[in-house]
């Protein structure tokens, strides 16, 4: 479903350049649920970046669902983010004046409106997440495992092909972190392809497979 061809993507950092990834080749299967793993500088967060179309390689190719991601203009790029890709991030991303039903049904807004159809799914989702009885609460109204529990909802609204989890437990404490990977674990074994960024062993452990990177390269598949 993922496939990275031979990635490369530098930074200018004043009169340096940072090589960020070094020619990444790596592939992902439909249904997977993938970790990627590395210390601070390692390419991890730039690879994600690229996964999720937020960033351009400077060399090879990209690959999802057998398209090639290089060869798209900005509105399409915009158009495979909203309705291919759904984003799981650690600050949440919720909007505070919205109601968790209405953040849920954010992306789909953006895409082509929210019909019945929409607000039924999203009804459905909320349910998923444990969240029914707080769909018209807004964030300040909720814990922190409950905002990433309607982050995960928004991000499954649009049936997105693939799920970018950053750091997904990074705000929560340990209690609610098993909570929330408990239910991608459900996700992933219901048929969601899941790819998660995580700097904890114990977090990394719910994948399938631990992806290590180190100064731009993949360490380990």
């Amino acid at each position: 479903m993922l496939e990275l061809v031979e990635i490369r993507r530098q930074f200018q950092n004043g009169d340096d350049v940072v090589v960020a990834l070094n020619g990444v080749s790596l592939s992902i299967n439909q249904n997977e649920f993938v970790a990627i793993m590395g210390s601070s500088g390692s390419g991890k967060s730039t690879l994600m970046n690229v996964l999720g179309c937020l960033d351009t390689p400077d060399a090879g190719e990209y690959f999802l669902d057998g398209e090639n991601i290089a060869l798209l203009d900005d509105d399409t790029l915009s158009s495979i983010r909203n309705q291919k890709i759904g984003f799981i991030f650690q600050t949440f991303h919720l909007l505070p004046k919205l109601s968790a039903l209405d953040n849920i049904l954010l992306p789909l807004r953006y895409a082509h409106g929210a019909d019945e159809h929409a607000l039924a799914r999203a009804d459905k989702l909320i349910e998923r997440v444990g969240l029914s009885h707080r769909k018209r609460h807004r964030p300040f109204e909720m814990s922190g495992g409950q905002r990433q529990r309607v982050a995960i909802a928004r991000a499954l609204i649009n049936q997105p092909s693939v799920i970018l989890a950053d750091e997904p437990t990074g705000n929560l404490d340990s209690k609610t972190s098993v909570e929330i990977m408990q239910l991608l674990t459900e996700l992933h074994q219901q048929g969601q392809t899941i790819v998660m960024v995580t700097h904890e062993d114990d977090i990394a452990a719910y994948a399938q497979r631990t992806v290590r990177m180190k100064d731009g390269n993949v360490q380990h598949v």
